[in-house]
């Protein structure tokens, strides 16, 4: 008698060989009890964003107009605002080479390949095999009690098999494994824009270091320029008799200290160049930056209210998908607890002659359901689901943390800015002032008045206040930038919210 069906349930097995009727009516009664079963014991983890504390406004002033929402900024180019062609080239070639965002790249790609893994469980495997095999039974073999020739047979056995197996998601584990792999899909995806942001937003800031350090440069040659003059001047009035050789050592100390401050601060550049190139994906001794002067305003950057930076930076877009992803595993979790229900099939041909395998006669089948409830597990299961508890509590966590982190950055920007703004007005006053205590120092000195030191000291409080002032002009341009950065770069999460992994036919049907 062939067996045709069975139905099995919490590790015990019912097989009938009454007929194929009798089969169908259990499996549709074990079906019934499951799915009744569903609404008495299955939970289903909804998901909701996490609340975090939003302030309605920034502390800090703002130097600008606010605007919201954050529209101006240009999307995925937002360095573009502050008009520098050069820098223009730089970040389109680091979008296109930079190694850091190819690995983020590549990251996501990997993620997505996953999440298709995953989401192959929701639909049936079919495998197909062909098979052929030469046996000689045993003359002496066990007959069981049935009546066969009491020879040894030598027989060919040609087999074509195909194989199904489905597992009924009646619990969820299959389905929200999906919605894992998808929210962790699309915080890889966030993470892309992230790393983007952070590329684009180190080579920005890098670059107008390397432009302030260009001017700073500019202002140690112009008092160097300054002072050999100086120094040739005092060696003829000492040459003259008119001042000692106290006037000449003074200047050339002053001299050789400007001297020694300019080879620190090209060695300074010379770092910058090379962090400049690896950004772009270019190799330091192959990219050379022109000197140029730093000429660049800092552009006015509209902000967005406190509440709007939730979805304009993809850092917290990416902890936010963690906590939806650590949410689903709490599913995933939950599921192991209901019976796993799996509907297999086999079928295909047989036949000892090879001539006659797909003939009718030679066709068989076999249709199954089996249902494995876990009973004992020494607390696996149990011990599952509380760490799926405690990753999505520590996933909270990281997204409320990002979201003060966030805060914190723009308030930083937006007090810096200020600062600086008021600190620049200030220091382009002492730079006049200071020019123009040296020019009456030098003419006091020319008619006698004053000693050489009076000079030296007027020269020193000029180059101060002009490298000051620049470094202040460079740290206005990079505080802007991390103001940028710090309010997303223009990025919004609607970006993300089409990634992820659907059910389709054309899956269903790939290998």
């Amino acid at each position: 008698m062939k067996q045709i069906g069975s139905c099995s349930t919490a590790g015990s097995a019912v097989r009938t060989s009454a007929g194929h009727a009798q089969a169908s009516r259990l499996c549709h009664m074990v079906v019934a009890v499951i799915l009744c079963s569903i609404r008495l014991f299955a939970a289903d983890p909804k998901y909701t964003k996490p609340d975090v504390a939003t302030p309605q406004n920034w502390q800090s002033s703002i130097p600008w107009q606010r605007a919201t929402p954050l529209d101006s900024l240009p999307k995925n180019a937002w360095w573009k605002v502050f008009g520098d062609a050069e820098l223009d080239e730089y970040e389109d070639r680091a979008m296109a080479n930079n190694q850091s965002l190819r690995a983020a790249t590549a990251r996501l790609a990997e993620a997505r390949a996953f999440a298709r893994v995953t989401s192959a469980s929701l639909y049936s495997e079919l495998d197909a095999g062909f098979g052929a095999q030469r046996q000689r039974l045993s003359a002496n073999r066990p007959t069981n009690g049935a009546t066969i020739t009491p020879n040894a047979v030598t027989q060919n056995v040609f087999n074509i098999p195909f194989t199904l197996n489905y597992e009924i998601d009646l619990f969820g584990r299959v389905r929200y494994g999906v919605q894992a792999v998808n929210a962790s899909l699309q915080a890889s995806a966030a993470d892309l824009e992230n790393v983007r942001l952070l590329v684009s937003s180190e080579l920005a800031a890098d670059y107008f270091q390397l432009r302030e350090l260009d001017a700073e440069i500019g202002v140690v040659q112009k008092s160097i320029n300054f002072q050999q003059k100086g120094l040739d001047l005092v060696e003829r009035r000492h040459q003259g008799g008119a001042v000692s050789g106290l006037d000449v050592a003074q200047q050339q100390t002053v001299l050789d200290s400007s001297i020694t401050q300019l080879a620190l601060l090209q060695q300074q550049r010379a770092q910058f160049q090379h962090a400049v190139a690896v950004l772009q994906g270019l190799a330091a001794p192959e990219f050379s930056a022109p000197v140029r002067a730093l000429n660049a305003q800092p552009p006015a950057v509209p902000v967005a209210l406190p509440s709007e930076l939730l979805q304009r930076r993809p850092d917290i877009a990416t902890a936010e998908r963690q906590v939806a992803s650590a949410n689903a595993q709490i599913g995933v979790a939950k599921a192991a607890f209901y019976p796993s229900i799996f509907l297999g099939g086999e079928a295909g041909f047989q036949s000892a002659d090879i001539a006659k395998l797909l003939n009718g006669p030679s066709a068989l089948w076999s249709l199954g359901l089996s249902a494995l409830e876990p009973v004992m597990a020494g607390g696996r299961n149990r011990a599952r689901l509380e760490q799926a508890r405690a990753s999505y509590d520590e996933q909270v966590a990281g997204y409320r943390e990002a979201v003060l982190t966030a805060f914190q950055q723009v308030e930083d920007a937006l007090a810096g800015l200020s600062a600086l703004n008021a600190a620049s007005e200030s220091q382009l006053r002492a730079v006049a002032d200071a020019e123009r205590s040296l020019d009456i120092s030098n003419a006091r000195y020319t008619g006698g008045l004053v000693t050489y030191l009076d000079v030296i000291t007027a020269q020193e409080q000029m180059l101060t206040n002009e490298r000051l002032a620049t470094q202040i002009q460079g740290q206005r341009l990079v505080t802007s930038v991390l103001l940028i950065k710090a309010l997303g770069g223009g990025w919004d999460s609607a970006s993300i919210a089409a990634v992820g992994v659907k059910p389709s036919l054309k899956q269903a049907i790939q290998q």
